[in-house]
């Protein structure tokens, strides 16, 4: 299954949530490919990064973002483990743990693990959702992660070496 049919499943109205979501999702996965081509000597499987780009959002719709046209019931923080969720129904594993692990730099009990799972996760603190038409430097983006501890900005600048 493609992830664009996945995503069309759940979001078959073309709308501004889906519209939002296509477009940050693109933008992760761009990274995510320039992140592999720059960086040959490491194993990841590009066709599997793009995909779980794609789909590491997919549980947005269920949550209440009503600024990001989310207009769901559930807390936005959950949106990881309810795409995982989503993505195991469709029979996607190794997908579903991207979207779980992928919300900050990894809620405790879930930090990302594969080299896949880290760089989606790195690439997609690039990006927000509330203002798609920006795009955070390194250190913006270790400076917006202090808020969340110290550790996860220490997490984000090793990947930053490893991936830049």
């Amino acid at each position: 299954m493609s992830p664009l049919s996945v995503i069309y499943k759940y979001y078959p109205h073309d709308d501004d949530l889906r519209q939002l979501l296509l477009l940050h999702s693109r933008q992760v996965a761009d990274r995510c490919l320039a992140i592999a081509r720059r960086h040959p000597e490491l194993p990841l499987d590009e066709q599997f990064l793009y995909e779980a780009a794609m789909l590491h959002d997919i549980g947005i719709l269920r949550c209440y973002a009503p600024s990001i046209h989310c207009h769901g019931t559930e807390p936005y923080i959950k949106h990881g483990p309810i795409g995982a969720e989503m993505l195991r129904a469709e029979g996607l594993p190794c997908h579903a743990r991207v979207a779980e692990r992928h919300t900050g730099t990894g809620l405790p009990g879930y930090e990302p693990e594969t080299l896949e799972e880290q760089v989606v996760c790195y690439a997609d603190k690039f990006y927000s959702k509330s203002r798609p038409d920006r795009v955070l430097t390194v250190q913006e983006t270790a400076e917006s992660l202090e808020k969340f501890g110290h550790d996860g900005v220490v997490k984000f600048l090793a990947w930053a070496e490893k991936f830049e």
